[in-house]
Formats: structure tokens, C-alpha cells, sequence
């Protein structure tokens, strides 16, 4: 059993990089088929943690498209804040556009539910979300979660993009906490 140890904690190895990737691939597969012809949508990658799983979706999109990153907190240490605190904000015009947001992990849904209300506000055409990791017996929202590569537990996770304290994101494979 392959361990980290990231700060104080030790962490044990939960999905591989080559499930992570079979799993991304088949998500843009999803986004492909629903693509409608004509149509370039903006992917909105929300960072820190997206970095990753932004770049691998995106390999496998087969239809034009742009991306931009949008940096939102909303977690300190091991526990969610309840809300996200935006702190690099949207450049692109998003006015009549379609946008798909692309986040690392939906729990809660609190950083959704925020960067939702900030983009309503800048009239897009629609808005959907692809993300690589959900924890559905956390969620807590109405709102569609439409692209889901993964479904996990509610446990605490680094790496693949995903961060401890800001240690663990250059990990290749996701690693869940053991103490």
C-alpha cells in the first residue's frame, strides 16, 4: 500500500492515474456527444485544484472550444469554510455564452452554488459543470451536477490536483486520509 505523508497527516492511495484518466475520458466522451454542432463553448476552470483535471478533459474535447480559470477558496486544513471566497476574478466576456465549468471536487456544493450566482450575473446563455470528483451523500444543493467523472465517499482526498495545506497536488493518483 503506497503512503504520503503531507504536514501532519499520512495518506493512503484511493484511485490510480490510470483510473483517473479512464474515467476523464469517458466524461469527455459525455461532453462530445451532448456538443451541439456550431456552437464553442467556454470551459471555465476553477483553480487551484482544476489545474489537472482541466488539462487531461480538455485533450479529449473534439470541438471547438475556449478555456479560461477562475481562482475560488473556499477550504482550509481539512474542512470546508461554507463558503467560497473569489479571489481572481472573470475576464472573459460570458454574455450569451455557454459555459461549462470545470471543477475538481464537488462536496457540498457551497463553491458551485457561489461561482453559479457570480456568472448568472454575467448573463450566460447557460451554464453546466463537469467535475472530476463528486460526494453526492455531502451534497446539499439543488442544482444539476451534469458531468460527473467519478463519484466518492465523503473522505478527505489529495493529490491530482487536490491539496493538503497546499502540499499534494503534484501527486499523479488520489490519495485518501489515514491519520
Amino acid at each position: 500500500m503506497k503512503t504520503v505523508k503531507l504536514h501532519d497527516k499520512e495518506f493512503r492511495i484511493f484511485i490510480s492515474n490510470t483510473e483517473i484518466t479512464r474515467a476523464i475520458k469517458d466524461l469527455a466522451e459525455q461532453i462530445n456527444a451532448d456538443h451541439v454542432e456550431g456552437v464553442v463553448p467556454l470551459f471555465l476552470s476553477v483553480l487551484n485544484g482544476s489545474f489537472m483535471f482541466a488539462a487531461e478533459l480538455m485533450k479529449h474535447i473534439n470541438f471547438p472550444c475556449e478555456i479560461s480559470f477562475v481562482k475560488l477558496a473556499s477550504y482550509h486544513g481539512e474542512r470546508s469554510t461554507g463558503k467560497a471566497t473569489e479571489l481572481i476574478g472573470i475576464s472573459d466576456p460570458l454574455v450569451e455564452r455557454d459555459i461549462i465549468v470545470v471543477e475538481d471536487i464537488v462536496d457540498t456544493g457551497n463553491t458551485y452554488d457561489s461561482l453559479l450566482q457570480t456568472l448568472k450575473r454575467h448573463n450566460p446563455k447557460s451554464c453546466k459543470i463537469a467535475t472530476l470528483l463528486f460526494k453526492p451523500e455531502v451534497y446539499k444543493m439543488d442544482l444539476p451536477v451534469e458531468y460527473v467523472a467519478m463519484r466518492i465517499p465523503n473522505d478527505f482526498i489529495v493529490g491530482y490536483g487536490l491539496d493538503y495545506n497546499g502540499l499534494g497536488r503534484n501527486l499523479p493518483d488520489i490519495y485518501t486520509i489515514i491519520s
